[in-house]
C-alpha cells in the first residue's frame, strides 16, 4: 500500500511545482520583437491564454487558472442556446491553425450579476470536462495582488480577435498582442458614464491600441518589475469603439471577483485555493534553502523522486509490509 501513496503523492508535488504567471520557454531565450495594431506573440509568451471555440470557430478568448478553470466573460455565453457540449478549449499554441491540445467543457457558469445593459458583473468560468496537463506552453496565470499593486510594471494583451476594426473578416490566426498602461478610473468615468467599480479601464498613451471582437474574455496581464511573475488585473470586456485613438478598454476588475471565483469553484468540487498561490512563492524560496535532500515536509522537489524511488527499493529489500 505505500508504493501507490508514494507514487500519488509524487504526482500532487510534481503538479504543484507548476508556478503561476511565469513564462519559462519564452524568459529563457532571446526576444525579437485581436488585437488593433499589435505585433504577433512570440511562442511561450502567453502561455495561459486560450481560444474558446464552437464547432471549431474561434468566438473568445479565455485564461488558465487551473487544471480544471478556465476565466472568461459572462458575454460570451449569453446565448442560452450555447450548450458547453458545443465548446472546446484550445490550448499550448499560438496559432490556432497549428494541432494542439484541445478539452470539452462540462459547465459553464456565468456570474448571476451579469447586466447586459451596462456590462456589470461581466465574467464567467468554464469547468473543463477533464484536466489539463501543464507544461512549458500551458501555464496557469496568477491571481491579481491584494490590494491591487498601486503602479504596475508592464501590462500586456493579446487575442486572436479583429485585426481591422472596418472589416468583421479580419480574424487572425495568430495571436496578437499590445501593450496596455490602467488609466484613472475617474478619468474614465468622464468618458464612460455607465463605468461601475467592477471595472477598470486601459489604453496605451496616445496609440490606437485596443482589443476587438472575438479578443472578448482575454486576459490584462500585469508585472510588478521587469522579469518577476505575471498577474492578469482584468478580463477584456468591452469599449466605444476598436481602437479609436484615446479611448480606452473596459476590462472587468478581476481583484473584486477573488471570493466568487474561490466559492463557485469549491461548490463545484473543483476548488482553487488562491490564498496558497499568492505565498507559493515564499514557500519555494524556503524549500531552496534546506540542506538536506530529503528533510521531513520541506525537501526540494528535484530530489523528490530519487527519495521515494530509495524508499520503495528499500521496502523491496526488506519485504515491508
Amino acid at each position: 500500500m505505500i508504493l501507490p501513496f508514494l507514487l500519488m503523492l509524487l504526482a500532487h508535488t510534481l503538479e504543484a511545482s507548476v508556478e503561476c504567471g511565469m513564462r519559462k520557454l519564452y524568459d529563457s531565450r532571446t526576444q525579437y520583437s485581436r488585437i488593433i495594431g499589435g505585433q504577433e506573440a512570440e511562442v511561450g509568451e502567453f502561455p495561459w491564454q486560450v481560444s474558446i471555440q464552437e464547432s471549431d470557430h474561434h468566438f473568445c478568448s479565455g485564461s488558465i487558472l487551473s487544471k480544471w478553470w478556465i476565466l472568461t466573460v459572462a458575454h460570451c455565453f449569453y446565448s442560452q442556446e450555447l450548450s458547453p457540449i458545443d465548446l472546446k478549449v484550445k490550448v499550448g499554441t499560438n496559432d490556432l491553425t497549428a494541432s494542439s491540445m484541445e478539452l470539452q467543457v462540462s459547465t459553464i457558469i456565468r456570474h448571476k450579476g451579469f447586466k447586459r445593459f451596462n456590462m456589470d458583473n461581466d465574467i464567467a468560468l468554464l469547468l473543463l470536462a477533464e484536466p489539463l496537463t501543464f507544461d512549458k506552453l500551458t501555464v496557469p496565470i496568477c491571481m491579481p495582488l491584494q490590494p491591487t499593486s498601486p503602479s504596475w510594471h508592464e501590462c500586456w494583451v493579446a487575442g486572436w480577435g479583429t485585426t481591422n476594426p472596418t472589416d468583421k473578416e479580419s480574424i487572425s490566426m495568430d495571436l496578437m498582442k499590445v501593450p496596455m498602461r490602467i488609466t484613472d478610473w475617474e478619468e474614465c468615468l468622464q468618458i464612460f458614464p455607465s463605468l461601475t467599480t467592477n471595472m477598470l479601464c486601459a489604453l496605451y498613451d496616445n496609440k490606437s491600441y485596443d482589443a476587438c471582437q472575438g479578443d472578448s474574455g482575454g486576459p490584462l496581464v500585469c508585472n510588478t518589475h521587469p522579469g518577476s511573475r505575471w498577474y492578469q488585473v482584468g478580463i477584456i470586456s468591452w469599449g466605444k469603439s476598436c481602437g479609436k485613438k484615446g479611448s480606452p478598454g473596459i476590462y472587468t476588475e478581476l481583484a473584486n471577483y477573488i471570493l466568487w471565483i474561490e466559492k463557485v469553484t469549491q461548490i463545484e468540487g473543483k476548488p482553487l485555493d488562491i490564498r496558497s498561490q499568492r505565498i507559493s512563492g515564499k514557500k519555494k524560496a524556503r524549500r531552496n534553502n534546506q540542506s538536506s535532500k530529503c528533510p521531513a515536509l520541506n525537501f526540494p522537489q528535484s530530489w523528490l523522486l530519487p527519495c521515494l524511488l530509495s524508499f520503495a527499493l528499500l521496502r523491496a529489500l526488506y519485504n515491508w509490509e
